[in-house]
């Protein structure tokens, strides 16, 4: 082989495997800040609001991750998460009752300020995930109230793996408007309100959220079961819906509260929306509709249990809403008076339901009660001997068939005539 073959050859595999610049960033090009390397202290007794903003407003230059390495932040301030940036705590999933470990903020600021500014806000782009929040100075026997937690306006924004150890109000958004929020796997302890959406313009997403008495239950974060119970079950809404189009929301639960799930109209306007798999449990009232747009909600596979205060019922819809509200593949259960009351000009549907009353006091007072509006109840059981439905005057049509009950299907029908029934046997009572 000649000298000038054996060069090309050797030339050309030189450039075949000598790795070539690439045009995708690597992992070290992305940018990602330690808090720590802004000042803080991560000791739980140092102010590090203004270390923790530094870096944020530093990755706001050209989007990036903020990170919190394990420790406690004192935050005695608020935090403005910048768009295109990510504050990032090191905890992968929430966290469990007990102490809690990881990336935690500790939030001392707006107490008995509930209008304040929120502890978290996140606008267009941004996101906060892998942490735990708790108000060290809040106490279960004189609880007071604090600003929310986090709030979300603007364009795709994201919360996920959030554990609240006390939050009085936990996540908003809205009021400006809101695009495709992503609120996932957020467990805790809340107490006057949860999770409220108003003014999203276009498709958001709660998924895995928990809202239970047990994250503040422990002496470790000076909680007290008993007291925390009775607070949330005397004050807190849970989730609660203005104006929201297209919100899917999966496989969330509280447990206790006053009213689990609540959909509102405000000045924005009312709610459309899919709740799949979802619950709510020791409630007064599980469910509550006072406004929601036309085409409402389709609510499937839920649980609802209604058994505290003075008039525990599991569903309640209002005599101002006017939209469709349909279950599919619910059961509502428990000491309750009713399973379900409502009222209204609108539609209401139960489909392959499970209806049932373990309140002995509850005499014989009917599981579901249609005072007005238009009521469909197909291919559901009424566990318990009950009378199942009662019609009033004022309901504008309702059919109930292929229903089966414990002791018949029993209708106490006072509509004069607007009832079309077929079911498992003639039981229709005339009022």
């Amino acid at each position: 082989m000649s000298y000038f073959l054996t060069l090309a050859i050797t030339v050309l595999s030189l450039v075949w495997t000598v790795p070539q610049p690439s045009t995708v960033p690597t992992s070290s090009q992305v940018t990602s800040l330690s808090v720590l390397d802004f000042g803080a202290k991560a000791d739980g007794m140092t102010d590090d609001t203004g270390a923790i903003q530094g870096a944020i407003d530093r990755a706001g230059k050209t989007g990036g991750v903020v990170v919190l390495p394990s420790g406690r932040y004192l935050v005695a301030g608020r935090l403005n998460i910048a768009e295109g940036v990510a504050l990032a705590g090191v905890n992968q999933a929430p966290q469990s009752i007990l102490a809690p470990k990881g990336t935690v903020i500790l939030a001392t600021g707006g107490r008995d300020q509930e209008n304040a500014p929120p502890l978290f806000h996140l606008g267009h782009a941004s996101a906060v995930t892998g942490l735990t929040v708790w108000y060290p100075e809040q106490k279960p026997s004189a609880i007071v109230p604090y600003p929310w937690t986090f709030q979300l306006e603007g364009m795709d924004n994201t919360l996920e793996n959030i554990t609240l150890i006390n939050s009085y109000n936990g996540i908003r958004v809205g009021p400006k408007h809101n695009v495709r929020h992503r609120i996932r796997s957020i467990y805790g302890c809340v107490l006057r309100r949860g999770i409220f959406v108003d003014f999203c313009v276009d498709i958001g997403r709660i998924e895995n959220c928990q809202f239970h008495v047990h994250w503040w239950s422990q002496p470790s974060t000076n909680g007290n079961w008993a007291l925390v119970y009775k607070y949330m079950i005397e004050n807190l809404e849970a989730f609660i819906f203005g104006r929201t189009d297209w919100e899917y929301i999966t496989n969330n639960f509280v447990f206790p509260a006053k009213i689990g799930w609540r959909f509102i109209q405000t000045e924005k306007g009312a709610a459309n929306g899919h709740l799949t798999g979802c619950g709510a449990d020791a409630c007064e009232t599980a469910i509550q509709i006072d406004a929601i747009q036309p085409m409402g909600l389709l609510i499937t596979g839920g649980e609802f249990v209604s058994f505290t205060g003075k008039d525990p019922v599991q569903v309640r819809i209002s005599n101002t809403c006017n939209g469709s509200a349909r279950f599919v593949n619910c059961a509502f259960w428990g000491p309750a008076l009713h399973n379900a009351i409502i009222q209204g000009r609108g539609f209401a549907s139960f489909s392959d339901c499970y209806f049932s009353n373990w309140n002995k006091d509850a005499g014989n007072k009917s599981l579901v009660v249609c005072e007005s509006g238009r009521l469909q109840i197909n291919n559901s059981t009424f566990a318990t001997s009950q009378p199942s439905v009662l019609l009033g005057p004022n309901v504008k049509h309702a059919i109930i068939q292929g229903n089966n009950g414990i002791a018949g299907v029993r209708i106490i029908d006072r509509t004069g005539g607007k009832l079309i029934a077929a079911n498992n046997e003639p039981s229709t009572q005339p009022g």
